[in-house]
């Protein structure tokens, strides 16, 4: 039998699409090609998980995993020769514990279908971005996501109490773990949080949930320096007493994109000021938190750090305001983007993005630049924008301006979406050559065969 059959025979029928069928699906939300593999296998359980990996790795047939397909690095990319392990079938909610305020979840569950269900208990499990409704949580295990609210809740990292995971050679390893504290030795989860697929196949997760906030604060605001958008951030932070929750600055030219048409978002503040941010408190007080947060903002203002501001009056205005933040879409209008995701000091933001600013010009020619970010957590994002036909030449040229500045700092290439195959170049700028042979030395012990995600991250 072949590959596609010999697979049908272990998990079923329906449950693996051949190369033809595979050609058919798209390659993920932000690309415009479809899926390439020898064949794609659909478990719905880490039984079925464990004898694929089997087969693949006794007959030596490399097994790329993919969740949602929206990341921004080609980690998910698959070859002719390949199988693609898709866990979309893998979507079951086992458990919520108010009690215990823990979820038990399926890889291929989607961050907000938990959101939701966990609504129904007054919970929250506080990760959130914009691809939330495709992206999965072991998708989002699997690249350490980050998103909005890691100024208040942390990474992913943060959240993932316990997991389930099968290795290369379809070893299962359970450690569905339900403490927050746990220090019986190694910590094995964190060797797969972030791995992008490299070292196992997450299947099953045991994550931490909060207490639903009762209210929330928002202000849109505009500030007419950098260093004045530095001290709001500590300024909100030491004004709000531990219930900041976003704090999502954007450069002019971002925050004219999406409040201009054919946008439909429409500006809540004025477009001239250089620099904006989205604040966002979350509480348990509805007139003192709307109080203290009212309060935070007018000092900020009687005291100069910012010149003007949209305060949220109602939940419209706070769906409304992320809806600017959260539309990225609009950049890729009327060109071809490379969209980067990187992390550095707040001390040297202004700096690195005035300079980038002055230098892609003469290094690429004609571009649009756009720059945005969580920057309570020191990540940002920059999106270069260029004409389709100059897309591939323009390239290397682009990635170089982007990453090379980076190393001065100690900052990082992938603040939240992994290393996969396009920053992979570019990993020895965060990376020193220990690290990496370390890295090495891990890979080789769990998948000794390669069969996992070849030639990702390194």
């Amino acid at each position: 039998m072949n590959t596609v059959e010999t697979l049908r025979t272990l998990i079923g029928e329906k449950a693996v699409l051949d190369a033809a069928d595979t050609a058919t699906r798209s390659a993920g939300v932000w690309r415009p090609d479809n899926l390439q593999a020898l064949a794609l296998a659909r478990p719905t359980n880490t039984e079925e998980v464990s004898s694929v990996l089997t087969w693949c790795h006794d007959n030596n047939v490399s097994v790329v995993t993919q969740g949602g397909l929206t990341g921004l690095v080609h980690g998910g990319d698959a070859q002719p020769d390949q199988v693609i392990l898709s866990l979309e079938r893998m979507h079951e909610i086992e458990d919520i514990n108010p009690r215990q305020r823990t979820a038990t979840v399926q890889a291929g569950v989607t961050l907000q279908a938990l959101q939701e269900a966990v609504e129904e208990h007054h919970l929250m499990f506080p990760l959130d971005l914009g691809a939330r409704g495709t992206a999965t949580l072991g998708g989002n295990a699997a690249t350490n996501a980050g998103g909005n609210r890691v100024v208040r809740y942390g990474m992913m990292r943060d959240m993932v109490l316990g997991m389930e995971v099968v290795l290369a050679d379809g070893t299962v390893l359970s450690s569905m773990n339900h403490l927050i504290k746990n220090n019986a030795g190694y910590d094995l989860k964190q060797l797969f949080i972030g791995s992008e697929g490299t070292l196992g196949v997450i299947t099953r997760l045991v994550l931490r949930l909060h207490e639903e906030p009762v209210t929330r604060n928002m202000a849109f605001v505009g500030l007419d320096n950098f260093d004045h958008l530095a001290a709001f951030l500590r300024h909100m932070d030491r004004a709000l007493g531990g219930t900041l929750s976003a704090f999502e600055a954007m450069w002019q030219d971002f925050y004219r994109l999406v409040t201009s048409a054919p946008a439909k978002g429409t500006p809540p503040i004025s477009q001239d000021y250089p620099f904006y941010v989205l604040v966002e408190s979350q509480g348990a007080d509805r007139e003192l938190d709307t109080l203290r947060f009212n309060n935070a903002m007018e000092s900020a203002y009687e005291s100069g750090l910012i010149v003007d501001a949209a305060i949220s009056q109602s939940e419209a205005d706070c769906h409304n305001f992320w809806s600017l933040r959260d539309d990225v879409e609009q950049t890729m209008h009327g060109g071809a983007p490379f969209i980067f995701d990187i992390s550095l000091p707040i001390a040297e933001m202004e700096s690195y993005a005035s300079t980038l600013a002055r230098e892609m010009g003469p290094a690429i020619g004609e571009h649009k630049l756009w720059i945005f970010g969580h920057l309570g957590d020191g990540n940002l994002h920059v999106v270069v924008q260029v004409k389709p036909e100059d897309y591939l030449r323009l390239r290397p040229a682009v990635e170089q301006q982007v990453y090379a500045p980076l190393a001065g700092f100690q900052g990082s290439v992938s603040a939240e979406h992994g290393i996969g195959l396009e920053k992979k170049p570019y990993l020895h700028i965060s990376r020193n050559e220990n690290e990496l042979q370390l890295m090495r030395i891990l890979k080789a012990a769990l998948d000794p065969s390669g069969v996992l995600n070849p030639g990702k991250i390194f």
